[in-house]
């Protein structure tokens, strides 16, 4: 064991992460201003950890000051959220703006400049409109694609001026992967084909939207936010490795491809054709997809996927699903955060960020999210009541030191943003598992504490240092 210390680049993002949908609460939304999450919450609220849901969530939008001034306490660079595209619109289809809503985000990015914290804004973090979902099919839609570039319109119009770094989506491929490819939430219906046809118009909303950006010369940069689960096989037999590839191509290649190369993998579609996987697309997308490619990446990096070449026959009657070709594989012994059931393996930040340099042209990338959700975390309250997550700032910090060794070997690595600010509500999980720097208190009307690993997040900014101590097998 050894004790190693990084400097951290003056310009290196030091951040976290949020959702709109996730922290404001449904204070001053109107009728008709649900979201794909507040009708599965309202569908399907059993499946909510104790009930707890987008309803109240954080009550952020209530509290913004607040939480901007725990924020500068944490040392936040950079805040990332999103704006709820089902309340920022009376109408969807005119794209009429709810001037109380705007307000509000006019209000709380002024705050987050006052206090030098630099906002970072998705238009979509799972806020399809429900009423989209209902009448077109949501994302499955190409008038959805339409509509959405008119709620973009109308949003860079009013805030280019307040924000430089913009990103489309956030992680585009888990809705439709969670109801259309495997059935597990509202109103889950397993078509293939639906979720393709969902990946295909996020794909050309980011491209419209990019262009949108270029086109009406606005200061400042237009990205997306993917979840790439970097992928190990269980072995390097060729069948393992063959399972690990095709993993990698239904799940992160998918939207990486599109995003950076500006086109989809000649595998993929292969495959996609070869299981008559129906799809609509013309030549027009796939142009306007490689002429207008994103300006930068975040990835939110958790856990590795590991998986196996299948041991059995796909039955012929199922439709055809990815899983044909692989099959999950848990590695005996591996590291594990039990709350969650998620491996722990900080180098899958090398590995990404090697691939990003070898297959993506070193293009520039940030760590858009990564964090520690830990059950019945009050245990860990000391006397003076702060949670001493002390397992959570090593997490960061085994993490933060693999994106630092990552930008001094010129792996354009720009910065770490963590999951997330404070305890929030996470679908079906709702508030069981902890993330946050700051805890809510649900039974004390949300009352905001910072626990331990908020007070060390602020000396990493303050000192520009990062210092750990590592087995020496892992320096």
């Amino acid at each position: 064991m050894s004790k190693v210390t990084l400097a951290i680049p003056p310009d290196f993002i030091l951040g976290a992460a949020a959702s709109a949908w996730q922290t404001e609460g449904w204070h001053g939304k109107k009728a008709g201003q649900d979201s794909y999450l507040d009708a599965w919450y309202q569908q399907d609220r059993q499946a909510w950890h104790n009930g707890y849901g987008p309803a109240v969530a954080t009550d952020f939008i209530n509290r913004y000051r607040e939480d901007v001034a725990l924020m500068k306490a944490c040392g936040l660079t950079h805040y990332r959220t999103s704006i709820n595209w089902s309340r920022f619109l009376l109408d969807y289809e005119t794209a009429e703006v709810d001037e109380d809503y705007a307000r509000y985000y006019d209000a709380l990015l002024d705050e987050m400049r006052a206090n030098d914290i630099e906002p970072m804004l998705c238009l979509e973090h799972y806020e399809l409109p429900a009423v989209l979902l209902e009448k077109y099919g949501g994302w499955g839609s190409p008038v959805v694609v339409d509509l959405f570039l008119r709620y973009a319109e109308k949003v860079f119009a009013r805030y280019a001026g307040k924000v430089r770094r913009w990103f489309v989506f956030n992680e585009p491929i888990v809705v439709q992967t969670r109801v259309y490819l495997d059935a597990l939430r509202w109103p889950g219906h397993q078509s293939t084909s639906t979720w393709m046809q969902w990946n295909h118009h996020k794909n050309l909303a980011t491209a419209r939207v990019v262009r949108l950006f270029r086109d009406c010369g606005y200061t400042g940069s237009v990205g997306t936010i993917l979840n790439p689960e970097v992928t190990w096989a269980r072995s390097d037999a060729p069948h393992d490795r063959r399972a690990a590839e095709i993993y990698d191509l239904f799940y992160n290649r998918v939207f990486l491809d599109p995003a950076i190369k500006g086109e989809y993998p000649a595998a993929l579609l292969q495959l996609l054709a070869q299981h008559q996987v129906a799809w609509h697309y013309s030549e027009a997308d796939l142009a306007l997809i490689a002429e207008n490619r994103v300006d930068e990446v975040g990835l939110n990096l958790y856990y590795p996927h590991r998986v196996k070449a299948p041991s059995r026959a796909w039955h012929p009657e199922t439709p055809f699903h990815p899983a044909y070709y692989y099959e999950p594989f848990e590695r005996p012994g591996r590291r594990m955060n039990r709350s969650r059931g998620w491996e722990i393996a900080p180098r899958i930040v090398a590995a990404m960020a090697h691939r990003m340099r070898d297959e993506y042209d070193n293009f520039p990338w940030f760590i858009a999210e990564n964090g520690m959700g830990i059950e019945n975390e009050a245990q860990f309250r000391d006397a003076s009541g702060e949670i001493q997550d002390d397992y959570r700032i090593e997490f960061i910090a085994e993490h933060l030191y693999e994106a630092l060794r990552a930008r001094e070997a010129g792996i354009n690595c720009q910065g770490y943003m963590l999951w997330s600010f404070t305890d929030n509500v996470s679908p079906m999980n709702a508030f069981k598992n902890r993330y946050g720097l700051i805890e809510i208190d649900l039974a004390n009307q949300r009352q905001r504490r910072m626990k331990k690993s908020a007070h060390w997040y602020r000396q990493l900014r303050d000192r520009r240092q990062l210092t750990l101590t590592l087995d020496d097998e892992a320096k």
